[in-house]
């Protein structure tokens, strides 16, 4: 296998272990930031006790499948696009923050090619309250396919996926180049090999630049997918319409309805430390492998004892 294959193969299973942390850890919190977005008054804390009380702990992991299923096809095609942004806008391995900024958007705008129809399904998941006409998530996905199609039925919310992931990866204040700028930080004072908690704050707070950056936008993506149709004009159109009927029903404060649950801090810190992690223990074992260890030594090195 040639270097830069390696190199791929080694971002698609960091990135994939990252996501898989992503939602193990930070669905609940999910399931309570959908709930508040398509809601009229309600809080967050008020969403997780009804939530809770009515349905059941393990409601808030209503519409996990759909994400767990497709989250390592998500955060490895990010991740992947992200390493590949990178090598295309620079041949040297160290870039500067607006350079990682612009890798950052080229791999969000490759991501919502994946990330609109997970989305899609797991809010029209979380958007059912136990209801004896609650339906299975392959009983969504046969509907939506059936009645709309693939671009208006699977891909519903594809424009405004896009319109929130380039801000979100990109810019001074946004997830990647914040992560980066604080993993650079912990490795000014620690060297290359950070501590894991450095790893985990690192996450945290590219995580929240994410969301702080792009939320108006998550908010109009989960009404437009959980409406019973899908919207007829051009994307900018419905975008704005959305946005001026949220401030007009309940103010500007509409457009962050659901905020801090969506500052999962847990969920960010893990999807970031568990790719970085992953990553730096898979070449690792690269390295080791072209150096031709014995057998014995290399499956010691794998499994740790």
């Amino acid at each position: 296998m040639s270097q830069r294959s390696a190199s791929t193969a080694n971002e698609l299973i960091a990135g994939s272990v990252g996501g898989a942390a992503q939602v193990l850890v930070g669905q609940p919190l999910d399931t309570v930031k959908t709930r508040a977005q398509i809601a009229s008054s309600k809080g967050p804390m008020d969403i997780l006790v009804r939530t809770v009380r009515t349905e059941g702990f393990f409601a808030l992991y209503k519409g996990m499948a759909s994400p767990l299923i497709g989250i390592a096809g998500v955060n490895s095609l990010l991740f992947a696009s992200y390493a590949t942004s990178k090598r295309i806008i620079s041949p040297f391995p160290q870039l500067t923050l607006p350079q990682i900024a612009l890798a950052g958007a080229m791999a969000g705008a490759a991501n919502a090619i994946l990330a609109s129809p997970v989305e899609m399904f797991k809010v029209r998941m979380q958007g059912q309250y136990g209801a004896a006409t609650d339906k299975r998530l392959r009983d969504v996905a046969r509907e939506m396919w059936r009645d709309w199609g693939f671009r208006r039925g699977i891909m519903r919310g594809y424009w405004v996926t896009v319109a929130r992931e380039i801000p979100a990866y990109a810019g001074y204040v946004t997830s990647v180049s914040t992560f980066e700028f604080s993993k650079r930080q912990f490795q000014s004072r620690y060297g290359e090999h950070v501590p894991v908690w450095a790893l985990l704050t690192s996450g945290a707070t590219g995580g929240i630049a994410y969301w702080l950056c792009c939320y108006p936008l998550d908010v109009v993506k989960s009404r437009i997918q959980l409406r019973p149709t899908p919207p007829t004009s051009r994307p900018w159109t419905y975008i704005n319409a959305e946005l001026r009927s949220i401030v007009a029903g309940s103010g500007l404060s509409g457009l962050f309805r659901g905020l801090s649950p969506s500052c999962n801090i847990p969920a960010a810190a893990s999807t970031f430390a568990a790719f970085e992690l992953t990553r730096g223990k898979w070449r690792s074992l690269s390295h080791n492998v072209h150096a031709e260890l014995p057998l014995s030594d290399f499956l010691r090195e794998l499994t740790g004892v």
